[in-house]
């Protein structure tokens, strides 16, 4: 199919490493336009990679399958997360490559995963109440670690008249929606974590009201991001007409946040 076919073709490739078995993997994934003006995507590699994760690693195993495919003459773009290592991979693939075959000599070659750009965007961003969060965080670990203490809060809920199915989950580090759901659901049980906090001498790490508040104003205005990276992330083909108009809405979002009337939330998106 893609020796047939007259479209260049974009790759896309992650790599990320499995906690419980400490290795790395690698996908690789192409993008083309067929001859009838269909979009399609393949995946044409899911492959551990031994360490060291480094640059000329990563590089010649992408050269090899874009030799072994045949698509190192086809290529149009490459993207990556946003990080130095993927930065020298690229700049490495395009000493490699014939410039000529590449659009507009290879000047748009390297993307950046608009996905991970809103991740560290807003990672960057939270950091600023970083102290909060920590004290949700560790709120909800605490009545999750041990199966006794999370009947107890079941239990305390139900007696709250609290109807809510939802459960109590921490954060992934690498994905700030996680953070963001993390957030959401506290907040229906803010009264029950303040009403075992008064019954548990142990439990010492409950936010103070103002940092309740703060937290749950920020909360409202991270919903675009929430949205926004759903949307990158559920399409199965994210083209351009998907993902600018968002882009767009975050950044007419954000200028309005630099004038809001809190010091600390003009500090935050800046």
């Amino acid at each position: 199919m893609l020796n047939k076919n007259r479209s260049k073709v974009a790759i896309t490739t992650d790599l990320w490493t499995a906690n419980n078995q400490n290795k790395g993997y690698m996908t690789i994934t192409t993008h083309f336009i067929n001859d009838n003006w269909v979009l399609h995507n393949r995946l044409l590699r899911f492959v551990h990679v031994r360490c060291p994760h480094t640059r000329d690693v990563l590089s010649a195993m992408l050269m090899d399958y874009f030799y072994e495919w045949s698509i190192d003459l086809k290529l149009s773009t490459l993207t990556v997360d946003n990080c130095s290592t993927n930065d020298a991979v690229v700049q490495y693939i395009l000493e490699e490559l014939q410039l000529s075959t590449l659009l507009l000599h290879g000047k748009f070659f390297h993307m950046h995963c608009c996905v991970h750009i809103l991740n560290l965007a807003v990672q960057d961003g939270l950091s600023v109440i970083g102290v909060a969060i920590f004290k949700i965080s560790k709120t909800i670990s605490y009545w999750m670690a041990l199966p006794k203490r999370e009947q107890k809060f079941v239990e305390m809920a139900c007696h709250a008249g609290i109807l809510s199915t939802k459960k109590l989950g921490l954060d992934c580090k690498t994905h700030w929606n996680s953070m963001y759901l993390m957030l959401q659901t506290s907040f229906i049980y803010k009264g029950v974590f303040r009403h075992l906090n008064c019954q548990n001498s142990n439990f010492r790490c409950l936010p103070s009201d103002e940092e309740w508040e703060f937290i749950e104003n920020i909360s409202e205005k991270l919903e675009i991001f929430y949205d926004t990276t759903l949307i990158f992330s559920a399409t199965k083909y994210p083209t351009a007409n998907s993902y600018f108009p968002k882009i767009c809405e975050v950044r007419l979002h954000v200028t309005k946040m630099l004038i809001d009337e809190d010091d600390l939330v003009r500090k935050m998106v800046t």
